[in-house]
């Protein structure tokens, strides 16, 4: 556990995903060095709670509105993506995986590099600021589909290589699945919920984490030992069950910790398998295996995504965030080889190793996607003609303003400069959106407005201002490509954090609104008129307030950068 924490922390701080410094952490306490020896068993005991408790996860998160938002995009092209990557990887290992290696085989490593990490894929993510976006919401459909065929997967295998008949094991499998089911259906609607009502009402804290915790590991023992079900598919409907609850939230807050420390141990168990030299011996089936995961799944997702008609950006941000794989090809490779001996344990290794590249490498590269996007839209490639109008010039006797986002705030301040004649043109980066103010006669393009392009086609050369109302923005670089096309622009910027506004302003921000500061102030000012002030006193103390907000703002910005 410290050397998975120190590890953890120092690949953060190279802009890694922890899990690789999880891994290496693995890797590292299996080495002889220590005197003692860690006892693997020890490990991966505990790290079975890790894997139940983040299939719980999985299932308390599990939103089927979610799913069903981006569904013709993330249903489809999930499933063929999986289809094709499953096909790459069985034909690479069946050539490349040793001599007379058997389809059914290769067909198991096919489907366990098919899948992505879910953990590092969100990671990724939010680092780039891409979780809310349109993009990241079609990433985590795509997750979605391809979690629920991993869980599926994980219940069909006893029936496939469990040593019966298939026809009958399968119609039996499908009975006691229906039974476990209804089962914990009933249990969750008529006993566990009033079990944590109870608790939540008369008892303390600690023991409604653990009621939690029974509920998630309880169930997935009842599915194991009764149902003959595995403990991951009873870990998810235990989490589907408490997440469909009024105590979903709270469930998430109180077991999460503990399934965070519980999974980092099944990385580490994972890391103190892994051989190197082993790795180094089966170059060949790693090189290609590395080549399906890093080229082919998001070329194959990339080209899946534009087939739906979605634009080049959409497909490359969420082909990109997929060049990975992570836990659940962990989680089946071990089942597979260890379990119903499918697969030898060097392809496991090969996946770890594989694992741990892709891993590191998609959070590295990542970053530069946007890049890419951004020069290739320079050129005047990806533009989607069905969604981005014509260039829309200035009128003489009207003030253009750019408008970025159109939350709550920007369709506020849409329609209050409307209503005093500005000619408003709003950027935004959701294509039903637009489409729905365009039927709506607003004027509104599709695009990055951190792009020159697209502020070219806004009429940002002759605009009088650029206000960028959503907070997730890549400010600092809209207000650079603002200034370069119009020096004289004003740029007007939110953001969530006050820290953030100096740093907006040193960028060419002309003004920045905090909502941490708007917050402060409206509610003091709020309380001294309830006490009586008057509006020259409020108005007054505002100023104030909103100066010593700002200049402490600025010196922690100067200090920092010092």
């Amino acid at each position: 556990m410290v050397l998975a924490l120190a590890l953890g922390m120092l690949a953060q701080r190279l802009k890694l995903s922890p899990l690789v410094g999880y891994l290496v952490a693995g890797m590292l306490a299996a080495q002889p060095w220590w005197g003692q020896p860690v006892d693997a068993h020890v490990v991966e005991d505990f790290s079975h709670i890790g894997v139940v408790l983040l299939l719980f996860g999985v299932g308390l998160q599990f939103h089927i509105k979610d799913l069903l938002a981006v569904q013709r995009v993330a249903v489809p092209g999930a499933l063929v993506c999986m289809l094709t990557v499953s096909l790459l990887g069985m034909v690479a290992f069946h050539y490349l995986g040793g001599d007379h290696v058997a389809w059914v085989n290769s067909l198991m490593f096919g489907l366990c590099v098919c899948v992505s990490s879910t953990v590092v894929l969100t990671r990724v993510l939010s680092d780039n600021r891409i979780l809310q976006s349109p993009a990241g919401h079609t990433a985590l459909g795509w997750l979605v589909v391809e979690d629920m065929f991993t869980i599926i997967l994980l219940v069909l295998l006893p029936a496939l290589f469990g040593g019966q008949e298939l026809g009958p094991a399968l119609g039996w499998m499908a009975l006691k699945l229906t039974m476990l089911v209804v089962c914990v259906a009933y249990l969750g609607r008529k006993v566990i919920s009033r079990i944590l009502t109870y608790i939540s009402r008369h008892c303390s804290d600690e023991l409604f984490t653990l009621a939690v915790l029974v509920c998630a590991l309880g169930i997935a023992v009842l599915s194991a030992k009764v149902f003959n079900a595995s403990m991951e598919f009873g870990a998810f409907l235990s989490g589907m069950v408490v997440g469909q609850s009024k105590f979903a939230s709270r469930a998430a807050s109180d077991a999460m910790p503990m399934r965070d420390a519980f999974a980092v141990l099944f990385f580490v168990s994972v890391g103190m398998g892994f051989d190197a030299m082993g790795l180094l011996e089966h170059w060949p089936l790693a090189l290609a295996t590395l080549a399906i995961c890093m080229l082919g799944k998001p070329l194959v997702a990339m080209l899946m995504v534009r087939i739906m008609g979605k634009p080049m950006r959409l497909s490359m941000l969420v082909g990109g965030s997929l060049s990975q794989i992570g836990e659940f090809s962990f989680i089946l490779a071990t089942l597979v080889a260890g379990t119903y001996k499918l697969l030898p344990m060097e392809a496991v290794n090969v996946i770890t190793g594989v694992a741990i590249i892709s891993i590191t490498l998609n959070a590295a590269l990542y970053r530069f996607v946007p890049r890419a996007i951004n020069v290739l839209e320079e050129r005047g490639m990806g533009l989607n003609p069905a969604t981005l109008a014509a260039e829309l010039p200035p009128t003489e006797d009207r003030h253009r303003i750019i408008m970025v986002g159109y939350g709550p705030c920007g369709e506020l301040l849409e329609r209050t400069l409307t209503r005093f004649d500005m000619d408003v043109v709003v950027l935004e980066m959701n294509v039903d959106t637009v489409t729905r103010l365009q039927a709506a006669g607003i004027r509104a393009l599709h695009g990055d407005a951190a792009n020159r392009t697209i502020l070219r086609l806004a009429g940002c050369e002759k605009a009088r201002a650029i206000a960028i109302t959503a907070s997730a923005a890549p400010s600092a670089a809209i207000a650079a490509a603002a200034h370069s096309l119009n020096p004289d622009i004003r740029v007007i910027a939110h953001t969530n954090y006050i820290r953030n506004a100096q740093t907006l302003i040193n960028a060419g921000a002309t003004a920045v609104f905090s909502g941490e500061a708007e917050v402060a102030l409206a509610m003091t000012s709020h309380v001294l008129r309830n006490l009586g002030a008057t509006e020259e006193q409020i108005t007054r103390e505002r100023r104030a307030n909103r100066k010593e907000l700002f200049d402490k703002a600025a010196a922690a910005a100067q200090k920092n950068s010092k």
